[in-house]
Order: structure tokens, then C-alpha cells, then sequence
């Protein structure tokens, strides 16, 4: 019994005591927002024409109060010698602060010759003059208008209705422009964190070919496959899958080769995965399979971005997920999991020669120890004599059975594989130090 009890200690959870904790009454009549309020504001998605009310509304979002890298810089516009209150709203470390001081608080702040006009001006359009008569075409006054063509020099700029579509494009590093009277957002692309660098595949080493892999920015992983496909039939949608997570992940199919019906059901597929985060590839892999009780891999995962390109050519379609340097490919044959990147940089006689050497050792890997199981225990008159003698003298002191020593080298293998993956790399080498020192003293 006492075993049975350590077990489920170390297995099962146990249930922690509840505590319960009190706060002091807070006197909130003189308060500016109160919690009925802050219950309300949480059913927005609307943007205010009021900047005051959208920055409260920020403010309790984002836990301005106790969040130290949310950053709201409030400033006075200048518009045709007009002054609005705004904003801007972003994350910092996640954003290239040079672009946001440069191209984007300067040239709202500072006076200069675009935003100095009399606001009673109107824009002129066009102008003609027939008979001594001037006839122009002037556009009334739009603040919106204005700022986007004017006053923002940035490349990619867009307007945003909604909050919920202001804080996705906040969390993945793009900042907001809150103006007063205006209604809507200014979604402007700053990003500015770091990633990793593109460095050479790791797990598919090939010799002749590119020594590209894909990396965890999803844009740079787009921008490698446009680089070998180079082809305006390329298409790359966006999906965006967790509830919670809003994981960004892009579709890629070449739309003059793909079938129809197979992109119809990809796009099905991404649009009914309900779940609250993605955090990888191999997540997502599990969510596409038709069924995830087959032990046999249905969905290719490569890091190589000319294998990917590859399959785009040949018509399959191509998952990428932001965050993951691996890409899935759907739908995978059998004989997929056979060809390696390499076979395509030599004639083919070798790659099929190769070819048929990783199916040989396939076969050998599955049916070897229940070949060996069954022909030393029940068909030993297909082994030679001279050999049945040396497996029976070497097994004379063995007190374990064959299939017994057949699952214990099977889980060694698992051990050992699994030490060479998880185990970390100073331990590695400190030990394999520490062997080789005793192995030649003992040598010696």
C-alpha cells in the first residue's frame, strides 16, 4: 500500500488547500470609472470618437497600471493649423523605436509646410479655365484623408473599426494612432524585434543544394518561398487560429496548379480548428490529420524552403505557422517519406539506387528483431550449424529469454536516442570527456 500511495503522489495531483483573501472597501463615488462601467467597457468592439474614452478603455485592457512594457505616448497633433489630442499605443522591444520617432511622431508633431494651411481650405482637385472662367474641383476637408496621405510617411498604414483588430496588430508589433473625433485607428507596421537569423538546415543536410532553412518569422519564411518560386500565381493567405493565442498561419498554393478542391478543404480545416493557443507546427500537424490514431506520419514537416517550393510546383499546398521553423505539406504519399532533397541534384539512376537502399533498410528496421525472434526460437534449421552452436554457447549463460532481450535493446535504442536529443550539450561532453579519460587509463 505504501507504494501504491507514493505513486499516486508523484503521479496524481494533490489538491491545495483553498484560501480566501479579502480586500478593503474602496470608496468609488468619487471615482471617474467605476466597476459597472468597466463590466460594460468589456463588451466593446467599437472604437469611440472620444480619444478620452478609448485610452480609459486601453488602460483597463491592458493593465496599464502593473504592465511596464505597454507604452501609451500621448502628444498634440497639428492638422492645417488645427491641434487634436492623440495617442499612440505599442509594445516595448517589439517595435523599431527610429521608425516610430522618424516617420511617425515627427511628422504629426512638428510644424512644417504639409500640416501649416488654414483649415478652412479645402483641397483642389482640378482646375480648368474656359471662356475667362475658372472652374475647380476642390474636396472638402477630411482629417482622416489627410493624415493617411500627408502626414504619415509610412509604408504600410491601415485604418482599424474594431479593438479587437487594433490589439492583434499591437501584440505582434505594429503600433495604433488614436486621434480625437475620429471614430477609427491607425494601424501603422513598426515591427522591430529580433529573430534569428536564416542559417543552413539542420536535420536535412544535403550537399549540392540551397543552404537555406526556414527560420521562426513567418515573413521571412513567405519571402524564401516567393525567392525560388518566383511566380505571380503564388498565392499566401492568412489565418489566424487560437482563441486566445491568435496564432498567425498562412496558406500557400500555386492557384493555376493546385486542385481546387484540395485548397477548398485546407482552408476548411484551418477555419474550424477551435482551440485556444497554437503554439507550433507539430500542434497544428495533429489538428489536420485525417486521424491522429495512425501511428504513420500523414503530413510532411520540412524545414528546407526549396522542398517546400517544390511540393508548391508539383500542386500541393503548403502550411507555415509565425513562431515555428518548419512548414507542413499535405496532402504526403508513402514513398514521400523515402526521397530526401538531395535526390533531385543527381542523376537519377543513383536516386532511385538510394532510393531503394533506404526501403531495404526500412525493411530491415521493422521486420529484423521478429525475423531474428523467430527463427532462433521455433525455425532454427534456417540457420547454419556452425552459427546455431555459437548462439546457443553464447546464450548458455543468459538467464532472460530472446524476446525479453529484444524489448530491452529496442528500449535502450529509445534511451539512448532520447539522452542524445534532451540531454543538455556541457553534460554531454563532460561525460564523454570523463569516458574517454577512463577508457585509456584503463587501456594503459
Amino acid at each position: 500500500m505504501k507504494i501504491v500511495d507514493t505513486f499516486k503522489k508523484v503521479f496524481f495531483p494533490i489538491e491545495s488547500p483553498s484560501h480566501h483573501f479579502s480586500m478593503p472597501a474602496i470608496d468609488t463615488t468619487n471615482a471617474e470609472i467605476d466597476n459597472e462601467a468597466i463590466d460594460k467597457i468589456d463588451d466593446v468592439e467599437k472604437i469611440f470618437p472620444s480619444i478620452d474614452v478609448n485610452m480609459e478603455y486601453i488602460k483597463v485592457k491592458y493593465n496599464l497600471l502593473i504592465n511596464s512594457d505597454i507604452v501609451l505616448r500621448e502628444f498634440t497633433l497639428t492638422a492645417r493649423n488645427k491641434q487634436y489630442k492623440a495617442f499612440l499605443l505599442f509594445i516595448d522591444g517589439m517595435i523599431n523605436m527610429d521608425l516610430v520617432n522618424n516617420y511617425v511622431l515627427k511628422p504629426l508633431m512638428l510644424k512644417n509646410v504639409a500640416n501649416s494651411f488654414d483649415g478652412n481650405q479645402n483641397q483642389v482637385i482640378s482646375e480648368a479655365v474656359t471662356n475667362n472662367i475658372t472652374v475647380r474641383k476642390v474636396k472638402r476637408f477630411d482629417l482622416k484623408d489627410y493624415i493617411l496621405n500627408c502626414l504619415l510617411p509610412q509604408n504600410t498604414v491601415k485604418t482599424k473599426t474594431d479593438f479587437k483588430d487594433i490589439f492583434s496588430s499591437v501584440n505582434i508589433g505594429n503600433c495604433a494612432l488614436f486621434i480625437d473625433t475620429l471614430n477609427l485607428a491607425f494601424d501603422i507596421d513598426v515591427k522591430g524585434f529580433q529573430t534569428r537569423s536564416i542559417s543552413k538546415p539542420e536535420n536535412e543536410v544535403v550537399i549540392r543544394g540551397p543552404q537555406e532553412a526556414f527560420v521562426e518569422n513567418i515573413r521571412v519564411n513567405t519571402s524564401l518561398i516567393r525567392r525560388i518560386v518566383n511566380n505571380e500565381n503564388l498565392i499566401i493567405e492568412n489565418f489566424k487560429i487560437g482563441k486566445v493565442s491568435q496564432t498567425n498561419c498562412v496558406l500557400c498554393y500555386m492557384k493555376n496548379i493546385a486542385n481546387d478542391d484540395l485548397v477548398a478543404e485546407a482552408k476548411y480545416r484551418l477555419n474550424n480548428i477551435n482551440i485556444d493557443y497554437l503554439i507550433s507546427s507539430g500542434q497544428l500537424e495533429q489538428l489536420l490529420e485525417d486521424n491522429s490514431k495512425y501511428s504513420l506520419p500523414q503530413i510532411i514537416a520540412t524545414e528546407r524552403p526549396d522542398k517546400a517550393s517544390t511540393y508548391l510546383l508539383e500542386g500541393r499546398i503548403v502550411v507555415i505557422v509565425n513562431g515555428s521553423p518548419y512548414a507542413l505539406v499535405v496532402p504526403a504519399v508513402f514513398i514521400d517519406f523515402l526521397e530526401s532533397s538531395e535526390d533531385k541534384n543527381i542523376k537519377f539512376q543513383f536516386a532511385n539506387l538510394l532510393k531503394l537502399v533506404r526501403i531495404a533498410a526500412l525493411l530491415i528496421t521493422l521486420l529484423l528483431p521478429g525475423l531474428y525472434v523467430a527463427i532462433t526460437s521455433f525455425h532454427q534449421e534456417f540457420i547454419p550449424t556452425e552459427l546455431l552452436f555459437a548462439i546457443v554457447a553464447s546464450r548458455a549463460t543468459v538467464p532472460f529469454s530472446i524476446i525479453f532481450e529484444i524489448i530491452i535493446m529496442e528500449l535502450s535504442f529509445e534511451l539512448i536516442r532520447e539522452a542524445g536529443l534532451r540531454v543538455p550539450t556541457p553534460i554531454r561532453t563532460d561525460t564523454g570527456h570523463y569516458w574517454c579519460f577512463n577508457y585509456g587509463t584503463s587501456s594503459s
